[in-house]
């Protein structure tokens, strides 16, 4: 260590005795070119440095960091199998850019997963398969208390704001949604230009923020929200209770992101951190959610109002139902979404260890709405890593009627899992705010890709039922997915878990134990 701080402070010597007499050190001028940015790399690494891996190998070490920072796409391209890739595998990535382009996704020489591994998922074929007409793609989402209800695709586009993803990206996927037939979420960061101006359908998301319907001081503004959600564009409200991927936790853009049109969006001054409260003001209790459903249904003119969320407390799920006997008041929809889901940014203890996974939401939700007896009423989302028509089979299969999907949709538009959204330096233009960047996506290319993707996965959902010998996705049940479990065999879902009978929840003398202690604590006046 002494030797190469020696050996750089005569070398920064030399620089300088360089800049006084030029003429003494002619010859070695231009190698001196080549050593001069070497040497002060060095001098700044040894003494200035805040890496301990740099003041102890100047400028070598800044290797190791280059190296770091491709890591990731080593891994990727190189490294990573077909089948072992996170949060996505290459296998399901290169299905969805086939699909993006109209191709088939057909797998050579067989499958390429390993059938006896623990958790691999599988259905069963009829030798009396059935073609489920296309009518069945679609489904109607309202309930009783909907004057307008919406005929849904049974895949759409989920939540991603416009500022966690670039302009292009909003308009691509808006408008591959006016194609295909399909709606498109906006997120909780407001209904802005782009999301109207590709003219496909919109879910109009509501969060506690309530960007595009707020009053100055963060509050709902109910004048702003009706005359915006009566545009014929909208044709679902869905308020965001918790997302997934970040439960609990309020979303931040960085006030260097939140330029002009993102400010007029939100209704928040532009170049200022916009920060959305971990929970809503409009209401705090199960009564107060309900009371607010039925407010925005009012206002919007009797179209579909729900609500997302990710489970966590189950108590508090059920207090929402108990809400519901006690009222009378059913949303239209619940959107569940799994704890594996996405975002643009999460601290990463909420993304890895808060909240229900999508499968076990989905159980837990579907049992409490039978329960109660409100499982006809209203149309359940699934919202956490569907990108294929077996993942649309096996979230329905659970209690799902239609599905959304978010990051194999920017597949479609080009991402490539760079992990970067948070940086505003995504290399495909996808997740960014940056102008040149953003430019990458050709929306005129794009938004057919986005469409391509839904209509041959949906095309793909309708075979698989029709394989099984179904008429309907309505007619999936929980016996028709099996799951490879330990000691090399293989349960349904119905012999996994427990499917209580209707209205157990309000009747039964006794109380199914794995519900009963949460039953006991829910509350409809508090959460």
């Amino acid at each position: 260590m002494l030797a190469r701080r020696a050996y750089f402070t005569i070398s920064f010597i030399g620089i300088v005795l360089l800049i006084i007499v030029p003429q003494f050190w002619l010859p070695f001028r231009w190698a001196a070119l080549l050593v001069i940015p070497y040497v002060l790399t060095g001098i700044y690494d040894l003494y200035f440095s805040s890496s301990n891996v740099l003041r102890n190998y100047p400028v070598i070490g800044h290797l190791r960091y280059g190296l770091e920072f491709i890591s990731p796409q080593i891994r990727q391209y190189f490294i990573e199998t077909n089948t072992s890739g996170r949060p996505f595998n290459r296998e399901k990535r290169q299905l969805v850019y086939e699909r993006a382009d109209g191709e088939a996704g057909f797998q050579p020489f067989g499958t390429q997963s390993d059938v006896d591994d623990v958790g691999f998922l599988r259905a069963n074929h009829s030798l009396a398969p059935k073609v489920v007409p296309e009518e069945e793609a679609r489904i109607t989402v309202g309930g009783p208390q909907c004057k307008k209800p919406y005929s849904a695709s049974r895949l759409n586009i989920s939540a991603m704001s416009f500022g966690a993803l670039s302009p292009n990206a909003i308009l691509a996927l808006n408008s591959g949604a006016k194609i295909g037939g399909f709606a498109h979420n906006t997120g909780e960061g407001g209904l802005s230009k782009y999301h109207l101006a590709g003219g496909g359908d919109i879910f109009w998301q509501i969060g506690t923020g309530y960007f595009g319907c707020r009053t100055k001081d963060g509050k709902f503004d109910p004048a702003q929200f009706e005359e915006r959600s009566k545009n014929d564009a909208v044709k679902m409200i869905e308020i965001k209770l918790s997302q997934g991927a970040k439960p609990s936790h309020g979303g931040v853009l960085p006030a260097a992101k939140v330029d002009e049109e993102i400010a007029e969006a939100r209704g928040v001054p532009a170049g200022e951190d916009c920060i959305s409260p971990p929970a809503h003001s409009a209401f705090s209790t199960p009564h107060g959610l309900l009371e607010f459903v039925v407010q925005l249904r009012d206002l919007c003119g009797g179209k579909p109002v729900g609500f997302k969320l990710c489970i966590g407390r189950e108590s508090e799920f059920m207090g929402i139902c108990k809400a519901m006997v006690e009222t009378g008041i059913t949303p239209d929809f619940i959107t569940v979404d799994g704890s594996e889901g996405g975002t643009g940014a999460a601290p990463l203890e909420f993304s890895d260890r808060l909240g229900r996974t999508i499968d076990e939401g989905l159980i837990f939700v579907e049992n409490c709405l039978v329960g109660v007896e409100k499982r006809d009423d209203l149309k359940v989302i699934a919202s956490g890593k569907v990108a294929t028509g077996f993942d649309m089979l096996q979230k329905m299969a659970l209690g799902a009627d239609l599905c959304n999907a978010a990051r194999p949709m920017l597949f479609s538009i080009g991402c490539i899992q760079a992990v970067r959204c948070h940086t505003n330096t995504c290399p495909s233009g996808v997740a960014t705010q940056d102008r040149e960047r953003m430019k990458a996506v050709v929306v005129d290319q794009r938004k057919h890709n986005a469409a391509n993707f839904h209509k041959m996965t949906v095309d793909s959902f309708l075979d698989l039922v029709g394989a099984m010998g179904l008429a309907s996705p309505d007619d999936l049940t929980p016996d028709h997915i099996y799951r490879r479990v330990a000691n090399e065999t293989e349960k349904t879902y119905a012999q996994i878990y427990t499917y209580i009978p209707p209205g157990h929840l309000l009747h039964a003398k006794e109380i199914d134990p794995e519900y009963e202690r949460h039953w006991s604590m829910a509350r409809a006046d508090a959460f």
